[in-house]
């Protein structure tokens, strides 16, 4: 807390005297001199930064400012074109000191533990005043604000104490600083905030700067608030014209993006901002900066409690912005309960003129106005909730709901409310209270407030609290409640008790409060807890005016050194007090706003531990009755503060018990005593024994008592006396009826997190496991225990229920698996097959079939169709093992044939057919997100209703993915809908909603909605959410965590499809037949796997190790027997009449002994013997192969995983080189990061070469000239060059055409494919040449285990060996040709060729137990005989090949190591946290001699440079002066070690290109991408100029301003991204020039108009938006398309006939259900009328394999009456239709539909990419493939040129996936295509290319 004397401001440099000199210091050119606009004094300071000229405060470093004051306000003035420095040293709460630096010289933010550097890059803009522009010169004065304590919090996660010191350097002028703890808004006065009645706090007048009458604030100075939105003010909309466009701009750099490191989540998710939503936005708010927007925005949520009750979440963007200038700010929103938050874009800027519309759950549906950018954090910052007051819908939300661009969810909202909650306590098992009738009782359920109705066990639930209740307090007239929650910092809710709205939300200033109460009236409520030192504190809070609309006031608050146990008011005098604790009974009195408290003197009773008190009714007034731990009842007179009576209450001792003599009231152990109440008549009394006794007031006799199962923790009697409430340690709550002497339980309650669930249909029960150890059934309909089954010495894990039969099974955590009768209540079998903790447990539901499974990975099958269930099959090694037990690990199809399950690790999820256990589809998930830097892993599955049998997985990474379960292709994919993993999930039986628990909240999503579905959010829990499912009925939904939550769904459910049926559990049965056991068998002995196939394609099933087993396994420890079968043999390129010899490699285990680890020992018992093949084979392009079962991916990012292609694989079609190529390969934008090692360079021949798709890319690094060598079907993984540089080798992986990776072997003078070689199955990890070039070493990845070797000369297969564990890298000895090693999983395999012939002997070296069990990801040999080695923990250890053994070991990196080169003294290790570094290693040699004594301290980093991306490949010159160095962001740096510098060589997109646009001056070319970025390139070097960057959105449609002959100079870049926003970017001026909000959805399409001044926008609702980019302000919306994607917009200039309209600008848009309308239209005068209507004569309702995708449509270039169409018919085809005939005039057939189209405007030449999928009826095949030599290749991934005057079609080659988007250069002598990320550009020759626009155009910039 600040000191008085810092009230409420502090001029610093008045405090420090600044003038004088003495209390400060100063250098250099400092002067006072007098500033013109401010007329005043102000210091000048001048020079250099780095010159000394500064001002410190105070003047010296030992000095402290000690000014605690949260926001810190600098005056200051930039001096135009200087550099200047803000140097901050700030304390933190526990001493330590951290430095901030705000500077125009930093370019990014960075940051250490005590270190932050800020970049604040104040643009000299360019201000109107008069009608006059200011000049850029002309810097203007700032206020720039920042709120230290938030920055602090932040960043480095500190406590904000004070600040130290403050240094000011040159170059700047500097009025004052001022710190405060208020938030000051420096654009008002006090006097203008006195008259316009504004609830904000204007600034003190010697802080205001001076404005001329009549002008703006902004018009003359600048406001920078840092964090941004921090102040305690709510900001109100936007004024227009507030704002200038010039004024405080940010400098976005070009080509290279500003760079931010995340910051770390300390507290809890980020937020989402309720934009404003609107068809129009102020262009002053649309061309403000955004933080956030543009490249260097990372928000972080803050939280502060302002005024208005509610709790706002800030965020903190790294770069400072300008703020704008508010207007009148409204009161800040309520907490209630829930908020939608995933519709909400992230980072999007709200709007001026509009509101955000918020949801309610539990039945409060009210639509709110919100002010801007404000969010209520609930659930960690997951879950937002707003409350009006007074609960009055605003004229703007009623108008919002008009609005087409309103924020999209599924209806009814709120679609949940919840019904009841079973559980009790949670903080504690006390505080329940009776009303004041006696009909109902309030006690907490954890965070929910549960409101009991005694006698219809109806619930009514208090929701708000993110944290365990700790106390409550009703008052006497049930008009006011109370509660508190534990954390944070225990903030207190006021409720209305009647209604169950929330009045009031504030903080206590005690840190956790466990005790309140009310007084009789309700006008005052005291509080107890403890402060942060562990201080006991009493508050005292005035709620008189709480319910008349105003706040709670604190009255009095103090400090105490006594216990306090507990703390009553007085009910005959509100002011009187009580308290007890520890020795210890203190009356307590308010008056004059302080609490005084006095002693009771206790006399000999003062050791006592005292527990609780009650006010009582005596004979002469009131008496005090305290209860102890020691079985003691003291009766005080609280007027003479003095002991009236005691008692104790003792055990009752039985003749022949082990007490020797008769206790007494001093001597011998009491009944502790946790809780009392009394009536007029009676006290109750609650005690540790299990005994509730009612006793009269005199104490003479127990009148009644009730034994209990737990410990007594509280009682409570009603007001008429006449009823009991006790609560006990256990969770059970129930009461006493007095006059019908019976107890009656009202709640059971787990006392630990539930874990599982199960529900039963047939009877309606719910099953639940908690970590209390006892599973529990439960009555859906009551919410009444049934059954409680306790086992105190193993844990359960999971349930189930049998469909069909009263049966219950539950797994334990040692491993069995039990079944349970309920109606008999007894065990009916136990089955021991697993070893571990019981994971996964489900029933099919023909309840024929039991599964289990466990975290060894074993999984069994269980015949429980009949009473006794029997075990049928075991299978090892199938299941993940890093499993949690989960309700989700095993998942059944509806129909009982499927079974899913994550195994056998957890990147995969495995289908088996249930009855056979024959794996039928293996779908790697991590595979599915090659992009993400980390490996997604699967956490939960859930089968859809079949047809058509989805499965949905739920991944680490965020993402739900809907897979076919028949396929494994990728359905859909729902992206970020839940935050981190998602335990459980569940659908609906008419797969309508789909439930997801989302740490402390569960989620419901509307699932038939394809793309972005509705989600709304729903909070109540205050632990995570351990599984969800749907009840039975389908009407009611649960979810399990620290309680059992019960919610009601109020939309109508539809009705199951026939035939479906539900995965939920409880789902009803279908009727099947099961077959016995015996029939199972048979199924199993005679099934076989599918054909191997791609990932997440369905692989091929592994033969399992089964055990069958006629009956239950009799043996306790578990174990059993394994089949010895196993499947077929695989067969790979064998050539006719050869066979394989018997001594062919086959897979041994390592030897057991200490020093036995020889592999291929000639004779050796446990020896691999490597024989050669024939010499007599051609080629030696396969070998029969032995069957080696596929292994898990490894985690790490070394090996390589072919991107998921979008096309399928069709049959090939056989392409013949045409006899004259129209298209030729001019170039290839970007590189392959997806690859690994696949950049080859030798600096002495300058030959440089990296991979691009399935292309190999020869560039002359001087010129920029490129080969491009093709012939690989599929993406290239690894290249490696020979060391004469004569050979070149690559290799990519299988397709479906073939059955093994290509390998070819290049002649690199040539760049002719000498050879191709095959013999992998799966993909190539490595290829490595001998030093004398005479062997190639293949490596095969994870799934191929071989590693392969070959001669160069012949290409000839020399030997190979099978890997027993994958490998991940291989290298020769540079000096020896005949050793190699390998690295991978926990050793190093050293190789020595024996033989002419190459055979291979290895030893396998594992890790000194020193560097742990990492695996060892890459290698590089130094000098001899030295062996360098990376892992994926970060160490490089070093080995001694010729001792075997690793002698020095150094922590080189963070993260994995994937690239290692060594030459000389220098070694250099890439990794996967993008750094690379420089390593001197010259005294590695001689640490050698020393062995395991070795140190590396001698070993030192010398450089260090952070590239984009994670290192995949590098080459260095062997001086290792200069390399070439790839990252997975797809570029290629020049590294240059002298300089200390890396240079942009190669650069591509690293995701999906959307579009391509060309300047209309054809110099040069922009791309966007669903990476953010939007980029410009030169199209004469094709260099790339300028990146603009925005964080966390996808560019999907771009679009270049047509040229202006007002200003030619300037050339605007239009995009839109998929939060539904639209940037302008100026490319003369590098800057993003205008932001605006046209739409709510995704913006898919864009184009200017012909004049260049109107922008037309569509989305993928179906919305046309037509704007204005100078005004910022959309003046029309077009909802003739809505509800389907727009996917074309596009205009001309009417030049050819009018067709029918008058106006100039034509214009057409196209969307996705085969609708095209084309328009004419006078944008300046407001015109638009429809010209003509295109529809589809069948529309399709879906997209799927037979149906076209969205139409394609563009105006004929050298026709303007005629448009080209595709996608409009129901067949593959383009055709021409005529505007003025209003007709199709021509039609070209396709063989597949088109997915891109592009018109030549040089001649009559279409271009078309293709679908693929179903080929066309009639559809010509392709003719010509550009590539050396005939090649096969699936047909839609080629790019088809047709000439529409001769008919004549070609095909060409060179993409590896779909070409997505072709585009023709504006002079029709380049064609550009692109697939996924690639881009290629061709070079139209012949007469084709004549004819269209030319230009060089002036340069940018």
């Amino acid at each position: 807390m600040a000191k008085a004397w810092q009230r409420p401001f502090v001029n610093v440099f008045r405090h420090c005297r600044v003038g004088e000199w003495r209390r400060c210091s100063r250098e250099g050119d400092v002067a006072a001199v007098t500033d013109k606009s401010l007329h005043c004094a102000v210091y000048r300071i001048r020079g250099a930064p780095s010159s000394g000229g500064y001002i410190q405060l105070p003047g010296t470093s030992t000095q402290s400012l000690g000014l605690t004051g949260r926001y810190l306000y600098v005056l200051f003035r930039p001096l135009p074109g200087k550099h200047f420095v803000i140097q901050l040293d700030v304390a933190t709460e526990d001493g330590q000191v951290v430095r901030m630096s705000f500077s125009n010289l930093f370019k990014e933010f960075k940051s250490t533990a005590t270190w932050l550097q800020f970049p604040l890059i104040c643009g000299a803009g360019a201000a109107m005043k008069g009608g006059t522009r200011v000049g850029a010169s002309d810097a203007r004065w700032t206020c720039l604000q920042l709120d230290l304590r938030d920055i602090l919090l932040v960043y480095v996660n500190r406590r904000y104490g004070h600040l130290k010191s403050v240094k000011l350097c040159a170059s700047l002028l500097v009025k004052s600083l001022y710190t405060s703890d208020l938030c000051f808004d420096p654009t008002l006065t006090v006097a203008e905030a006195q008259r316009a009645r504004l609830r904000v706090t204007p600034v003190p007048r010697e802080m205001a700067f001076p404005v001329p009458k009549g002008e703006s604030w902004y018009d003359h100075y600048v406001h920078i608030r840092f964090p941004s939105d921090s102040s305690e003010a709510s900001p109100g909309p936007v004024q227009e014209s507030c704002f200038p466009p010039e004024a405080g701009r940010w400098v976005l750099c070009p080509v290279v993006s500003v760079a931010v490191r995340s910051l770390p989540d300390f507290l809890g998710r980020v937020p989402q901002l309720l934009p404003h939503l609107g068809a129009s936005s102020s262009a002053a708010q649309d061309r403000a900066p955004s933080a956030g927007s543009i490249a260097v925005s990372a928000p972080v949520p803050l939280h502060t409690a302002p005024k208005g009750g509610g709790l706002r979440v800030l965020t903190a963007p790294v770069l400072l912005q300008p703020c704008q200038a508010p207007s009148v700010p409204r009161p800040l929103p309520e907490v209630s309960l829930f908020c939608e938050r995933s519709e909400v874009p992230t980072g999007s800027k709200p709007s001026a003129s509009a509101h955000a519309r918020h949801k309610y759950a539990a039945g409060n549906g009210v639509d709110v106005s919100t002010p801007k950018s404000t969010v209520v954090p609930a659930v960690r910052g997951d879950v937002a909730v707003h409350k009006p007051f007074g609960g009055k819908q605003s004229k703007q939300v009623a108008a919002l709901a008009e609005h087409p661009f309103r924020q999209r969810s599924f209806l009814p909202d709120p679609i949940l409310r919840l019904k009841g909650v079973v559980g009790f306590g949670g903080h504690s098992t006390k505080w329940a209270l009776w009303t004041k009738d006696g009909s109902a009782v309030v006690y907490p359920c954890h965070a929910v407030v549960v409101i009991l109705r005694t006698d219809t066990q109806e619930q009514r639930c208090l929701l708000g609290h993110t944290d365990k209740v700790s106390a409550l307090a009703l008052d006497g007239d049930d008009v006011l409640l109370a509660s508190a929650q534990a954390r944070p910092s225990s903030m207190l809710r006021l409720w209305d008790f009647g209604t169950g709205a929330c009045l009031s939300l504030f903080r206590s200033p005690a840190h956790m409060l466990c005790s309140l109460s009310f007084s009789r009236g309700g006008a005052l409520l005291c509080g107890v807890g403890k402060d942060r030192q562990g201080r006991t504190v009493v508050v005292a809070w005035g709620t008189a005016q709480v319910g008349r609309g105003g706040e709670p006031v604190l009255l009095a608050k103090t400090h105490t050194g006594f216990d306090i146990q507990a703390f009553e008011v007085a009910f005959f005098d509100e002011t009187r007090m009580a308290s007890c604790g520890q020795g210890s009974v203190r009356l307590w009195r308010l008056r004059g706003g302080q609490l005084r408290s006095c002693p009771v003197d206790l006399g000999e009773h003062r050791v006592l531990e005292l527990t609780d008190l009650a006010f009582g009714p005596a004979q002469d007034g009131h008496m005090l009755y305290v209860c102890s731990r020691s079985g003691h009842i003291l009766e005080i007179d609280h007027q003479h503060m003095a002991v009236r009576h005691a008692r104790r209450l003792l055990p009752v001792w039985m003749p022949g018990s082990p007490v020797s003599q008769k206790q007494t009231f001093g001597s011998g152990p009491g009944i502790s005593i946790s809780s009392l109440s009394t009536s007029q008549t009676t006290c109750a009394v609650g005690s540790e024994d299990g005994y509730l006794r009612l006793w009269p007031l005199d104490f003479s006799s127990v009148l009644l008592e009730a034994e209990h199962e737990g410990p007594v923790t509280w009682v409570r009697v009603s007001p008429d006396g006449l009823r009991v409430l006790s609560a006990t340690s256990v969770g059970h709550l129930g009461f006493l009826d007095v006059p019908s002497r019976e107890y009656r339980v009202l709640v059971r309650s787990h006392t630990a997190p539930v874990l599982a669930l199960a529900t039963e249909c047939s009877r309606g029960q719910l099953a639940t496991v908690s970590q209390d150890h006892t599973v529990r059934v439960w009555d859906l309909a009551t919410l009444q225990q049934l059954h409680d089954l306790r086992s105190p010495e193993e844990a359960p894990c999971t349930v189930a229920f049998h469909p069909t039969r009263p049966v219950l099974f539950c797994g334990f955590s040692s491993g069995a698996v039990r079944s349970f009768s309920l109606e008999s209540a007894e065990v009916l079998a136990a089955h021991r097959c697993h070893q571990g903790p019981v994971t996964g447990l489900a029933t099919s539901p023909d309840g024929s079939l039991l599964f289990s499974s466990c975290s060894s990975g074993t999984l069994a099958q269980y015949h429980c169709a009949a009473t006794q269930c029997c075990v049928l099959r075991v299978a090892a090694n199938v299941v993940c093992q890093d499993a949690h037990p989960t309700p989700n690990a095993l998942v059944l199809s509806g129909d009982s044939r499927l079974l899913a399950f994550v195994g056998p690790s957890k990147y995969v999820v495995t289908v088996m057919n249930t009855a056979s256990l024959e794996e039928l589809l293996r779908v790697d998930v991590s595979a599915l997100d090659l992009a993400s830097a980390r490996l997604a892993s699967a956490v939960a599955l859930c089968f859809g209703p079949g047809p058509p049998g989805h499965l949905l997985v739920s991944t680490s990474s965020s993402t739900v993915v809907v897979l076919d379960s028949t396929s494994g292709r990728v359905v859909r994919e729902l992206p970020d809908v839940h935050s981190g993993a998602c335990p459980s999930l569940a659908l609906s039986r008419d797969a309508r909603f789909l439930l997801m628990a989302t740490d402390r909240a569960i989620k419901v999503c509307d699932y038939p909605t394809q793309a972005c579905p509705g989600c709304q959010v729903y909070i109540g829990h205050s632990e995570p959410v351990r599984a969800v499912a749907f009840a039975p009925d389908q009407q009611r939904l649960l979810s399990v965590g620290d309680a059992i939550f019960l919610w009601d769904i109020l939309g109508p459910l539809e009705r199951s499809p026939l035939g479906s049926a539900g995965d939920s559990p409880g789902a009803p049965p279908t009727c099947e037949a099961s077959p016995d056991a015996r029939q199972l068998e048979d199924v199993v002995s005679g099934a076989h796997g599918l054909p191997r196939q791609q990932v997440p394609e369905p692989s091929q099933a592994s033969p399992l190790q089964l055990g069958i087993c006629a009956g239950p396994l009799r043996d306790d420890d578990g174990a059993f027997s394994w089949s010895d079968e196993e499947g077929p043999l695989e067969e790979s390129h064998i050539p006719e009449g050869l066979h394989q010899d018997s001594s062919l490699p086959v897979l041994v285990k390592e030897a057991s002994g200490a020093g036995d680890r020889v592999w291929g020992s000639p004779g050796g018992p446990r020896g691999l013997s490597m024989c050669p093949h024939p010499h007599g084979w051609p080629s030696a392009r396969g070998t029969r192969k032995a069957q080696v079962h596929p292994s898990a991916r490894p985690d790490c990012y070394k090996h390589f995983m072919a991107r998921y292609k979008t096309s399928s694989l069709p049959k090939s079609a056989s392409i013949s080189r045409g006899s004259a190529e129209r298209l030729i390969l001019k170039a290839v934008m970007g590189y392959n990061g997806n690859g690994r090692d696949n950049v080859v360079w030798k600096p002495d021949t300058g030959f440089f070469a990296y991979t691009s798709g399935c292309l190999v890319v020869v560039e002359d690094l001087h010129s920029g000239a490129q080969q491009h060598w093709l012939g690989h079907p599929e993406e290239i993984s690894t290249l490696a060059l020979s060391h004469d540089a004569q050979v070149l080798a690559s290799a990519s992986g299988c397709s479906s055409t073939a059955s093994c990776c290509q390998i070819r072997i290049w002649n690199v003078p040539g760049g002719s494919c000498r050879q191709l070689i095959s013999y992998h199955s799966t993909a190539v990890q490595a290829l490595a040449f001998s030093p004398d070039d005479e062997l190639l070493v293949t490596l095969g990845d994870y799934g191929d285990r071989t590693l392969a070797l070959w001669s160069v000369a012949t290409c000839e297969l020399l030997s190979v060996t099978c890997l027993p564990e994958p490998v991940h890298g291989v290298a020769f000895n540079p000096r020896d040709a005949g050793e190699l090693a390998c690295v991978g999983q926990h050793a190093v395999t050293l190789w020595l060729l024996r033989g002419p012939n190459g055979s291979l002997q290895g030893r396998r070296e594992p890790l000194p137990e020193e560097l742990g069990t990492g695996e060892l990801t890459s290698l590089c040999y130094g000098a001899a005989p030295l062996l360098y080695c990376g892992s994926n923990a970060g160490q490089v250890c070093v080995w001694d090949t010729s001792a075997s053994c690793c002698f020095l070991a150094w922590e080189a990196d963070d993260g994995e190591i994937g690239v290692l080169l060594c030459s000389g003294t220098r070694l250099v290790s890439g990794s996967n946290t993008r750094r690379l570094r420089l390593w001197a290693v010259g005294t590695v040699s001689e640490l050698r001699c020393k062995g395991s004594r070795a140190r590396s301290s001698s070993v030192f980093m010398e450089r260090e440079l952070t590239l984009d991306g994670a290192i995949v490949s590098a080459v260095f010159h062997d001086t290792m002066d200069m390399g070439v160095v790839g990252t997975t962001a797809g570029t290629l740096w020049y590294v240059s070690w002298a300089e200390g510098s890396s240079t942009r060589l190669i650069s591509g997109h690293r995701s999906k290109v959307n579009e391509v646009v060309f300047s209309p001056s054809t110099s040069h070319w922009a791309t966007c991408s669903d990476d953010g970025s939007v980029r410009v390139w030169s199209l004469a070097g094709m260099e790339l100029l300028i990146q603009f960057q925005v964080l966390n959105q996808s560019c999907l449609c771009l679009a270049w301003s047509p040229a202006s002959c007002a200003h030619p100079e300037q050339q605007q870049v239009a995009a839109g991204y998929s939060d539904g926003t639209l940037r302008v970017f100026s490319i003369s001026r590098i800057a993003m020039e205008l932001k605006m909000h046209p739409h709510w959805a995704a913006l898919t399409a864009i184009a200017y108009s012909a004049d260049g001044q109107t922008i037309l926008s569509g989305d993928k609702d179906g919305f046309v938006a037509v704007s204005r980019p100078r005004t910022g302000m959309t003046f029309r919306v077009l909802s003739d398309h809505r509800g389907a994607l727009i996917s074309t917009v596009q205009s001309r200039s009417k030049e050819h006939g009018d067709f029918g309209a008058q106006w100039a600008d034509l214009w057409l848009a196209a969307s996705s259900d085969q609708r095209i309308s084309v328009w004419a239209a006078d944008w300046p005068q407001g015109h638009c009328e429809l010209v003509d209507w295109l529809s589809s004569p069948s529309p399709t309702l879906m997209e799927g394999p037979s149906h076209p995708p969205s139409p394609l449509v563009a105006f004929c270039p050298w026709d303007g009456a005629l448009l080209a169409c595709a996608g409009l018919s129901v067949r593959p085809e383009v055709v021409f239709y005529s505007l003025r005939q209003k007709q199709v005039v021509e039609r070209i057939l396709l063989p597949f539909f088109a997915v891109s189209l592009s018109l030549s405007p040089g001649a009559r030449l279409v271009a078309v990419g293709f679908a693929g999928g179903v080929a066309g009826v009639g559809g010509p095949r392709p003719s010509a493939c550009l590539g050396p030599a005939p090649c096969h290749l699936p047909t839609e991934r080629v790019l088809r040129l047709v000439d529409c005057e001769s008919g004549t079609m070609q095909d060409f080659a060179g993409h590896d996936d779909l070409v997505q988007l072709c585009r023709f250069a504006p002079s029709a002598r380049l064609l550009f295509s692109a697939a996924h990320s690639e881009i290629l550009v061709w070079e139209v020759t012949g007469p084709w290319a004549a004819g269209g626009a030319s230009g060089s155009g002036p340069p940018l910039g």
